[in-house]
């Protein structure tokens, strides 16, 4: 029996074309994206298209979309073995990170992919990002369960576990990579998967979707020269519940007394902090150094080794169900669908 499949256009690079007056990308309707690829007829899966009313850019993604984004795949849930999202890639990492918390115990493969250049031009990658996308989604192992159960981004070859991708390259077809783990699939003229590096779901559980997320998370970037008035003008922020700081290093910070009390400050408001570092790869260790240790003392949590696109997503979707700074820094120091490695 042939896999259903639930393409899902939200818009993006993949399904614009230049509008003849202004020489800008503008998406356009998905029928016209369909039109492009005449070969989707040939793949051996069933595939059914459901489109947002206007498409967007992905510059406009936010956390109302997702929301629906999570609606439409549990409308359909029973209906298909796996879904396919095609998403613009500049919030593509954002919104992975995002899909796979309020996709909760997922048993079933969602993979977002786009593309570099539009489908109609010449020189494409969205026509392999979004064939090999929707067999992956179709993929089943030897017992009939899904191979990928996770959400996923596909680009250029490589499945990522979408909660440990970012974007590293605006023009490069290698647009996405996650570098604190491994592929879970490797596209060539096979596609290699790693299964010992996939995520297996409880099967005997439902998938649980939620759709409330609270966006009082800020990012707050350490550098060399900050100042004071600046880190308290940020940290008194109304409504704010969490911050995502990007520190150096293995999780350092200047050890400044006034930072120190700030920090102190906003943790006995209630406020979660989560140290994550600004390098591309590793993670924070913040009894390394004494730059390190004087954060964990002003009650900054590890963030491990999470993306910021992960931090903020976590954050937003813990949130999103309790206003409890206890039940939120047990749950971020835990790895709730493989987000974060944590050495016991």
């Amino acid at each position: 029996m042939q896999a259903r499949i639930l393409l899902v256009y939200t818009g993006g690079t993949i399904g614009m074309d230049v509008n003849a007056a202004t020489g800008v990308l503008e998406p356009l309707d998905f029928n016209k994206l369909l039109a492009h690829m005449p070969e989707l007829q040939d793949i051996p899966a069933h595939v059914d298209v459901h489109q947002f009313a206007e498409p967007i850019d992905s510059s406009d993604m936010n956390p109302r979309l997702w929301a629906q984004l999570v609606a439409i795949i549990a409308e359909h849930y029973d209906n298909y073995d796996g879904f396919v999202i095609l998403h613009g890639t500049d919030t593509m990492a954002f919104t992975a990170s995002a899909l796979s918390f309020m996709l909760e115990n997922l048993t079933k493969p969602v993979v977002l992919t786009g593309s570099q250049l539009p489908i109609g031009q010449l020189r494409t990658d969205g026509r392999e990002n979004l064939i090999t996308s929707i067999e992956i989604a179709a993929a089943r192992r030897p017992d009939g369960r899904p191979r990928v159960p996770e959400v996923c981004i596909y680009f250029s070859g490589k499945l990522l576990r979408g909660n440990r991708s970012t974007k590293i390259n605006s023009e490069g077809f290698n647009a996405f990579d996650t570098f604190n783990y491994p592929h879970l699939a490797d596209a060539g003229i096979k596609i290699n998967y790693h299964d010992e590096l996939i995520l297996q779901p409880d099967y005997t559980q439902p998938m649980v979707p939620h759709t409330k997320m609270n966006t009082g998370v800020v990012v707050f970037t350490l550098f060399p020269g900050i100042e004071e008035r600046m880190v308290r003008y940020l940290l008194d922020a109304p409504n704010l519940h969490s911050v995502v700081m990007r520190t150096y290093g293995s999780g350092n910070a200047p050890q400044l007394p006034w930072l120190k009390d700030a920090l102190c400050r906003a943790e006995q408001q209630g406020i979660t902090i989560v140290n994550i570092t600004q390098c591309a790869a590793g993670p924070v260790e913040m009894a390394r150094y004494s730059g390190g240790f004087l954060l964990k003392n002003a009650g900054v949590i590890s963030g491990y080794d999470s993306t910021v696109e992960c931090a903020i997503a976590k954050l937003m979707h813990l949130y999103g169900k309790s206003n409890d700074p206890f039940y939120i820094r047990s749950k971020m120091q835990c790895a709730l669908c493989g987000e974060v490695t944590i050495k016991e």
